[in-house]
């Protein structure tokens, strides 16, 4: 049995291999993790392939990270 995800980091990136894609209003509801493009920027140092789409709703612009391919072992 594989443990639970301990960290924020490990939190977010379990969201993006069962869920393929994460915005931080999301990150912080879900993980109460409020930096999630720092979030990002170490899971792409460590090798994942993650797209950033910036979408707009009234007049709010927010980020919502995809993810194209995770780090493999």
């Amino acid at each position: 049995m594989s443990k639970a995800p301990s960290t924020k980091i490990d939190k977010v990136a379990h969201h993006l291999v069962t869920k393929k894609k994460i915005t931080s209003w999301e990150a912080i509801m879900l993980y109460r993790a409020t930096r999630l493009a720092d979030i990002i920027f170490n899971l792409r140092n460590e090798g994942w392939l993650i797209n950033t789409v910036m979408l707009q709703k009234d007049k709010t612009r927010y980020a919502e990270y995809i993810l194209i391919k995770a780090k493999t072992k």
